[in-house]
């Protein structure tokens, strides 16, 4: 089954009001913003990547759909499967660098054992608080499309730890993100829409569209790309916005605000469906595949 498809069943359930349809990535209850992200070996992170690094990677995974919603971090939740001491002591390591980096703390959460041969399953509930809340579906017709950062750096770096031949600043970009929390305090604000940049530029863009009912263009040549992925994979846009990870902040702003500073306009939105891509104002085919989904 497709997520797509799982989502759609499990709207069919009794859901509570601050589920807001389970149309966006987090949930609220007051002015808290509620969000969980599991991580599993062979699948978010590689097998062999350093534990401190995983640590990381799972709470800033979590803190950065915070940040999609202007949110401040209050806590984590930790789900935890106990393996071999060794991992387990590099685990915590990285965790306290990260919470502490962060400013986030443990409120709690729940330890099992890991049975042998069994791949790792790692989960994160985190906590925040906000005032403006925007959500990925209130984007308007005419608004433009902006985005936080550069795109691709993660989806290189992992690349490049695959590999074991990459520059150091892309392989951290794929295993320790930083959610852009100060970003999104100061977005959320202005922003009729806001979703951070998991799964990949394209398909996240095309989702907030499609949550929206709009259509959006996005202009590849304005996408931005730092001068280490250049060096290291080339002008290739297109893998860049296909690739996940980046944790960067998509937002749907008014005309009139343009966030220069922060944030990089690459396309905007429209009456209609769909998504389209330009390069050099020419309208160019979508590719076989916008970004990461998850199946069974």
């Amino acid at each position: 089954m497709m997520e797509a498809e799982f989502i759609a069943a499990l709207r069919r359930l009794p859901l509570h009001e601050g589920a807001q349809g389970l149309s966006d990535d987090v949930a609220r209850l007051g002015d808290l913003v509620i969000t969980t992200d599991t991580m599993i070996a062979g699948v978010h992170f590689l097998p062999d990547d350093p534990p401190g690094d995983v640590a990381w990677k799972l709470v800033a995974v979590n803190l950065s759909d915070l940040a999609a919603k202007g949110a401040e971090p209050v806590g984590i939740l930790l789900n935890y499967p106990l393996s071999d001491t060794g991992w387990d002591r590099a685990f915590l390591a990285g965790l306290n660098a990260c919470l502490s980096a962060l400013g986030c703390p443990l409120l709690g959460g729940d330890t099992v054992g890991l049975p042998e041969g069994a791949a790792r399953v790692l989960t994160v509930t985190a906590f925040g608080r906000a005032d403006a809340v925007p959500a990925r579906s209130g984007a308007k017709a005419g608004d433009r499309l902006w985005v936080t950062g550069t795109i691709g750096d993660a989806g290189a770096g992992l690349k490049a730890a695959q590999r074991g031949d990459g520059p150091d600043a892309l392989i951290a970009a794929y295993r320790r993100p930083r959610p852009r929390l100060a970003e999104g305090r100061t977005l959320a604000p202005l922003a009729h829409a806001m979703m951070d940049v998991s799964d990949g530029l394209l398909i996240d863009g095309w989702r907030m569209a499609a949550a929206s009912g709009l259509a959006l263009t996005i202009a590849l040549d304005r996408v931005p790309l730092s001068t280490t992925y250049r060096s290291y994979a080339g002008d290739d846009v297109l893998a860049a916005a296909t690739a996940g990870d980046d944790h960067q902040l998509l937002c749907a702003l008014p005309p009139e605000v343009a966030p220069t500073s922060i944030a990089t306009c690459i396309g905007s939105f429209a009456v209609g469906k769909g998504l389209v891509l330009t390069q050099s104002g020419e309208v160019v085919a979508l590719p076989p595949r916008l970004g990461f989904e998850h199946r069974a």
